[in-house]
């Protein structure tokens, strides 16, 4: 019978052999899912044998690894903001990137404020800002085009054990006259003529609804700009997640729909990330204020 070390072993090999980046992290992030050991575990029991059955489970997920699915996808799991968020192939995986948005938009809060999560998928920028501010007594909503993506930001929603609306929209179609005091995004936002370049993980297993910005990425932050308007309060904040390359893009759009106070941020490697703009504030005043 094949020991612990021998079959990671096997699932390193597997994995390198395939060509999978970093095949030594997956191989033993599989073997801790269908085992449920740590590291600790391991070095004392390494050596133990295990059954074929045990066996037969760790290489069926090794060859779906093999075949480039993305771990997160093979495990159902992705951590985000320090939380645990269920994932499948109808959401994009949160990726940190996403984190430095979550982190930045939050410094905007108040207590009350209404949040919208336009292209919310998995619901982790949503359920992320909710869970790290409860303090604040904010109320969310989601929105997505996908049924499917709905689903999972449903799931995550009641593991978080959090209060949050998720609804079928087009973007902010499907709002009505709600207004609200932030509106975060991150929409889909690679040139469709650089989809085919993607990691296989991406092009093959993560929704392309959720990927194609259209022929030059920034087909739906035109669009929500536009929409936004409407569904804005006086003071509101408009923020996205944006490709590294179009900082300057957002910034002048949203500088020509009006926004003020328009900054564009930089991740850990200096690259444009994010994009805020705030809706110019109501400078009527009542006759009692005066």
């Amino acid at each position: 019978m094949t020991t612990l070390r021998e079959l990671l072993k096997y699932g390193e090999q597997e994995l390198g052999q395939a060509g999978v980046p970093d095949a030594a992290n997956d191989a033993w992030a599989l073997m801790e899912f269908v085992f449920g050991i740590e590291k600790g575990y391991y070095f004392l029991h390494g050596d133990d044998k295990i059954d074929e059955k045990q066996q037969a489970g760790y290489k069926e997920l090794i060859e779906c690894r093999r075949e480039r699915i993305p771990l997160q996808q093979i495990t159902g799991t992705a951590w985000f903001m320090g939380y645990e968020f269920y994932v499948n192939e109808h959401v994009l995986i949160p990726r940190f990137d996403t984190e430095i948005l979550v982190d930045e938009s939050g410094k905007l809060l108040k207590t009350g404020m209404k949040i919208l999560d336009v292209c919310t998928g998995s619901g982790c920028i949503l359920l992320s800002l909710l869970a790290e501010h409860k303090e604040l007594d904010l109320s969310g909503t989601g929105v997505d085009i996908s049924k499917e993506a709905l689903l999972v930001a449903r799931e995550n929603q009641k593991r978080l054990m959090l209060e949050a609306d998720f609804i079928e929209s087009d973007l902010l179609a499907g709002v009505g006259d709600e207004i609200y005091d932030l509106i975060i995004s991150n929409p889909p936002y690679i040139q469709t003529s650089e989809l085919a370049g993607l990691m296989p993980e991406v092009r093959e297993h993560e929704p392309m609804l959720a990927l194609d910005g259209k022929e030059d990425g920034l087909y739906f932050y035109r669009k929500i700009i536009e929409q936004a308007s409407e569904h804005l309060r006086p003071g509101g904040w408009l923020c996205f997640e944006i490709g590294y390359d179009q900082g300057e893009a957002l910034y002048r759009m949203l500088d020509t729909a009006g926004y003020e106070n328009v900054r564009i941020g930089k991740d850990l490697a200096g690259l444009d990330r994010t994009a805020f703009g705030q809706k110019e504030k109501d400078k009527t005043r009542r006759i009692e204020d005066v």
